[in-house]
């Protein structure tokens, strides 16, 4: 007996009465049902249903966009932007004074105890570029780039602890179980790549993001759409090889016959996670030849290399950068990379800022600005939208934990800076003001919300339209909020 008479035995198993009448309701579709398993069985069916569930199909942007593809630099821990980014004279001046009390009344703080002393970065700043933007001098290679890049200095969140905060910035809810970013722009765009996701992400530091895989998961969306981790050591994604002994025909044996009884379910349940299920068998399968040629990144000239301080088979976040080029080069929708450590309370040295710090953004400098200079030679940064950011600020005070020597500085929910590049964003500006001493935004305030509609709307997607129905209510990235910052766009 033929695959096709066992499935057209179990669809008879399957129309109960209650099925027949919910199919017979339906006049015409019940024909076209009825004729599509007729026409040489399940085969006929299969054709028709594959035109109209792939998950991964290209859909029409909302407007035409500016961007096609985004590449999130996440640095995970939360940098210092009075440090790196918001040169702050009046705080270098009354260093070690402690902060006036109207700044702090009825603050909560994540460690802060008592009355804290403001704290002067120790890094010196420089005016760069044509645009004459203030960038510290632990980011030689941004400050190179200058007018390429946007510094957004008046960003605030809701949140003040790394798990929710990292999780409201990719979800827009503290909460997990919300689609990411990466989820939400591949379910309104679908991927330009058939054998890649449109959605990886891939992670460097000494551990992984506070918030976990939450931050790149599809929450109430479709499980397909959830972003796909790649390790630039080792097996590139987990469990997509053969097991042993299983020949190449074998397994495509196999997953035919897995696709065709999972259509054949879908049709009788309705249920979009087997739709999951067969896309992501397929492109398991399309990956097993696909991914290991786009991780060789021997192949690249060494030029290339000497640019992004990358090495072949290491873990790091310049070999991180360079493949990002490379997904996104073969099509894939969002890349996402985590850097964990950016953590500088000042426990210790390896935490503080004047060791700690340094040491991260030679970490991370260097290949964040080669990827600009990549995207912008090859003709890509036009139309590929580059975010740098954390998920919140730090003090402007220091913390002095249980009386610690080292600077460092606390959770800081009020103000901090990101920047972008490319996709439609205007080049060689700052946006932004905050107060004298970086505690509080003054002008042009920007919320997490407001930062996720425009990066939404780059890619052509109005975040008030682009919504899923859960639990009753229509859900989108943004919630119930979100403001387009206009003056961020060229």
């Amino acid at each position: 007996m033929s695959i096709n008479d066992n499935i057209d035995q179990l669809v008879l198993r399957e129309i109960t009465r209650r099925n027949l009448l919910k199919t017979a309701g339906y006049g015409i579709g019940s024909l076209a049902l009825s004729a599509m398993l007729s026409e040489s069985g399940f085969a006929a069916f299969q054709k028709q249903k594959s035109k109209r569930t792939d998950p991964f199909a290209p859909k029409m942007p909302h407007f035409a966009p500016k961007a096609k593809r985004v590449i999130y630099l996440f640095m995970a821990g939360a940098p210092s932007q009075i440090d790196l980014f918001d040169m702050k004279p009046t705080l270098q001046k009354h260093d070690g004074e402690p902060i006036p009390a109207e700044f702090i009344k009825n603050e909560r703080f994540a460690f802060i105890k008592g009355t804290p002393r403001l704290l002067g970065s120790p890094h010196q700043f420089s005016k760069v570029g044509k645009s004459g933007q203030e960038i510290s001098n632990l980011l030689p290679g941004l400050q190179s780039i200058a007018d390429d890049v946007t510094i957004v200095k008046s960003m605030h969140t809701d949140q003040f602890n790394h798990a929710p905060a990292q999780l409201f910035m990719n979800t827009g809810s503290q909460l997990p179980g919300r689609p990411s970013m990466g989820s939400w722009l591949t379910y309104g765009l679908g991927s330009e790549c058939e054998d890649l996701p449109g959605f990886v992400v891939l992670i460097s530091g000494h551990n992984n993001p506070d918030g976990g895989k939450s931050c790149w998961s599809s929450g109430f969306l479709p499980s397909v759409y959830q972003g796909v981790e790649f390790r630039s050591k080792g097996d590139p994604v987990l469990y997509v090889s053969d097991p042993e002994g299983i020949s190449a025909d074998t397994r495509r044996q196999q997953l035919d016959s897995i696709r065709d009884l999972n259509m054949m379910r879908e049709n009788v349940m309705g249920d979009p996670e087997i739709e999951t299920r067969i896309a992501a068998y397929e492109m398991a399968y399309k990956m097993q030849t696909s991914v290991p040629d786009l991780m060789d990144i021997s192949k690249e000239p060494q030029e290339v290399h000497d640019l992004y301080g990358t090495k072949p088979g290491e873990a790091s976040f310049g070999n991180n950068c360079l493949l990002a080029r490379r997904l996104i080069e073969r099509g894939v929708r969002f890349v996402q990379l985590y850097h964990r450590g950016w953590d500088h309370h000042g426990e210790a040295e390896f935490d503080d800022l004047k060791h700690g710090l340094p040491k991260l953004c030679q970490e991370t400098d260097k290949a964040a600005t080669a990827l600009i200079i990549d995207l912008k030679r090859r003709g890509l940064l036009e139309d590929t939208l580059v975010v740098w950011s954390g998920e919140f600020g730090r003090t402007p005070v220091n913390e002095a934990r249980d009386g610690s020597k080292f600077l460092g500085r606390d959770h800081h929910p009020h103000a901090y800076s990101c920047w972008m590049a490319g996709g439609g964003i205007k080049p060689g500006t700052t946006l932004g003001e905050t107060d004298d001493i970086g505690y509080n935004v003054v002008k042009d305030p920007v919320h997490v919300h407001d930062l996720n509609a425009t990066i939404l709307h780059q890619m052509g997607l109005d975040h008030t339209r682009l919504t899923y129905k859960f639990q009753g209510r229509n859900f989108r990235l943004t919630d119930v909020h979100g403001e387009l910052v206009t003056k961020l766009l060229a």
